[in-house]
């Protein structure tokens, strides 16, 4: 994890992806529903690849749950995507959803004191910083191998032609190197 994700920093109160949960106050059980649409900062993802790109709209449904030990924050996140077929190389595009389930928690609890900075998140001044959580959850749900579709077949190795569109028939007549030498000497004509 990076160190961004719970460094003790106050949080820019005007950010989308900061949210204020002072009204919540810390009375466990009691909730407030979210419904949030943040711009990406930057590219989330490996851009060429597959990411969601920089600017783009992440859209939340959110719960922030008041609990002991702080804010838990649960719902979805979604976002679209970009990228390239790692197959046959055709620009794909498409929408990534992730669950987030992340405890914020308070100054001074027993989770705080008992967990090493970068195993929880903390609130600060009260405020929740989704950006590094939302970050972490679309890079894992992002697919290592984006495909086209699920039977892309790729490209020739041969041509770099693909091979839905060159057809069942497609082929490259290969002769074995050690014959070569014979075929263009004798001027064989290989189609008799």
């Amino acid at each position: 994890m990076s160190g961004q994700r719970h460094s003790g920093a106050r949080p820019a109160v005007t950010s989308p992806w900061v949210i204020d949960t002072r009204e919540l106050g810390r009375r466990p059980g009691t909730s407030r529903a979210l419904n949030r649409t943040a711009p990406a900062v930057a590219a989330l993802g490996v851009e060429g690849v597959v990411a969601v790109p920089a600017g783009a709209a992440v859209e939340f449904d959110l719960l922030l749950e008041a609990v002991v030990e702080g804010v838990l924050v649960s719902g979805t996140a979604s976002a679209p995507t970009a990228g390239e077929c790692s197959r046959c190389l055709d620009p794909i595009s498409g929408r990534v959803e992730m669950e987030i389930t992340e405890l914020f928690a308070y100054p001074d609890s027993t989770t705080d004191a008992t967990t090493d900075d970068d195993e929880v998140s903390r609130l600060v001044d009260d405020l929740v910083d989704l950006e590094p959580v939302v970050r972490d959850a679309i890079v894992l749900a992002l697919p290592a191998v984006p495909l086209c579709t699920p039977d892309c077949a790729g490209l020739c190795p041969d041509c770099g032609g693909k091979w839905a569109d060159l057809g069942p028939d497609h082929r490259h007549e290969t002769i074995d190197p050690r014959w070569a030498a014979l075929t263009e000497r004798f001027d064989v004509d290989r189609d008799r």
